[in-house]
C-alpha cells in the first residue's frame, strides 16, 4: 500500500524562534542602550585623560561651571523618572488619567531640563574652542542633551498615543520601551553631573 504524500505549502520566512524570555522590543532597547554606554564611555575617557593623565585644571582657568543651576536641573530630570514610572504603573492598573498626567508631566519636565541646559550654554561664558576642557564639557553635556531631545520626541509620541487610548493593562509595551530609554537618559545625566560639575 502506497503512503499518501502530504505537501505543505509555505510562504515567507519561518516564524522567529523566541529563545529569550525578554520581549524583542525590550531586548532591542537594552542592546541599543549598551551601545550608547560605549559612546559615552569614549567621551568620559577623554574627560579623565585631561583630568588625571595631563593634570589639567578642571574647569579651565578663568572659567566657572554653574553647579547650582545644574543641581536644580538634575532634580528636574530625576523627577521625570518618577512621573514616567507613575504613568507606567497607572496603565498597568488601568488608570488612564494617571497615564496621561504622568506622560504630560514627564514631557514637560524633560523639556524644562533641555531649555535650562540651552540657557546655560548661552550664559556660561566659554565656548568649545576655547580649551580642551571646554571641548569635553560641551561634548559630554551636548551628547546627553541630544539624547534628551530624542527621548522627548519619543515621549511626545507616547503622550499623543496615550490621549488616543492606544494603551491598556495588557498592551503597554509601546510606552514601556521608551520609558526604559528615558530612565537611561536620567541615569546617564547623574553620572555626567557628578563627574563634570561635582568632582
Amino acid at each position: 500500500m502506497e503512503a499518501a504524500s502530504v505537501t505543505h505549502e509555505h510562504h515567507g520566512p519561518p516564524p522567529a524562534h523566541h529563545s529569550s524570555r525578554v520581549p524583542a522590543p525590550t531586548l532591542g532597547m537594552l542592546l541599543f542602550i549598551i551601545s550608547e554606554v560605549m559612546i559615552f564611555g569614549a567621551f568620559f575617557t577623554a574627560y579623565f585623560f585631561i583630568r588625571v593623565v595631563t593634570h589639567d585644571p578642571w574647569p579651565a582657568h578663568g572659567t566657572k561651571l554653574p553647579e547650582a543651576v545644574a543641581g536644580v536641573n538634575t532634580a528636574i530630570l530625576l523627577s521625570s523618572s518618577l512621573t514616567i514610572h507613575w504613568a507606567l504603573r497607572s496603565i498597568r492598573t488601568g488608570n488612564r488619567f494617571g497615564l496621561k498626567a504622568g506622560m504630560v508631566a514627564t514631557f514637560l519636565l524633560g523639556l524644562s531640563f533641555l531649555t535650562i541646559q540651552i540657557n546655560e550654554y548661552i550664559h556660561i561664558g566659554f565656548s568649545p574652542q576655547d580649551s580642551a576642557q571646554g571641548t569635553i564639557f560641551y561634548s559630554l553635556t551636548g551628547l546627553h542633551g541630544a539624547h534628551v531631545f530624542i527621548g522627548l520626541c519619543a515621549l511626545a509620541i507616547v503622550t499623543i498615543r496615550s490621549f488616543r487610548g492606544h494603551y491598556s493593562p495588557e498592551h503597554h509595551e509601546g510606552m514601556e520601551v521608551p520609558g526604559i530609554y528615558w530612565h537611561f537618559v536620567d541615569i546617564m545625566w547623574v553620572i555626567v553631573y557628578t563627574t563634570v560639575y561635582v568632582l
